[in-house]
């Protein structure tokens, strides 16, 4: 457990460039407050103490802010930055190398006591506020931008905007783990949105040749010769 938490800690000095110190970290980080709460609720979890597991999973949430259910199952060198607010149901499952903004959801939409809820593949990123509903699987190295809804499954190394989340395309899955987009959504435009534009430039182009066309001057009309 130890040795996950100085990996935990490593990874926000990799993802925040406000951290200055480890001290500064173990001090003043709800995201490594939340996680030590629950990798020990989860170890409670794992060997029955159902309701110890979920008294000290609400004693984190109260300290934090966050709200991480002792069942769910997170990898290694996680990071829930600023992290207010965010909710991780009881069957998520959460990959390596994951970063999780503040007012995330990753929840469920139906009442079956089975899986209801995502599972986060290694290195993705998920923007604030964004919201990840369902039993499916979110591929490595994609990434959720910021308030996006996702409801279905989402393709490795795939960057998703909007309501309901639209791909954005797929990016290599390499060149995501090297290069940490903050939000998950980096420069990225919202497919929708350029849609329209690249619309509106069709629409000009056209009002510019209907506008040739009408200074174009007309052709002279011959004159008919009348029978005799």
């Amino acid at each position: 457990m130890f040795k996950m938490l100085r990996e935990d800690i490593e990874a926000v000095f990799q993802r925040d460039p406000a951290a200055r110190s480890r001290l500064e970290v173990v001090l003043c980080y709800p995201g490594i407050h939340a996680l030590m709460f629950h990798r020990l609720a989860h170890a409670l979890w794992r060997r029955g103490w159902l309701v110890l597991a979920r008294f000290i999973s609400q004693v984190g949430r109260f300290m934090t802010g966050i709200e991480i259910h002792p069942g769910a199952v997170i990898g290694r060198r996680f990071f829930v930055d600023h992290g207010m607010g965010v909710v991780i149901g009881e069957t998520a499952e959460i990959g390596d190398d994951v970063t999780l903004y503040q007012g995330v959801t990753l929840g469920g939409v139906s009442l079956d006591p089975g899986k209801r809820h995502p599972t986060l593949g290694n290195g993705v990123v998920v923007g604030a506020g964004a919201a990840v509903l369902g039993p499916f699987t979110v591929g490595d190295g994609a990434r959720i931008g910021s308030n996006a809804v996702v409801v279905k499954e989402v393709p490795a190394g795939a960057t998703m905007v909007g309501i309901p989340a639209r791909p954005l395309g797929p990016q290599p899955v390499a060149e995501v783990a090297s290069c940490f987009a903050p939000y998950g959504t980096s420069s990225a435009v919202d497919p929708v949105t350029r849609s329209l534009e690249r619309l509106t430039e069709r629409v000009r182009e056209l009002e510019d040749r209907l506008g040739e066309m009408e200074r174009e001057p007309e052709p002279p009309v011959r004159a008919v010769a009348g029978c005799s």
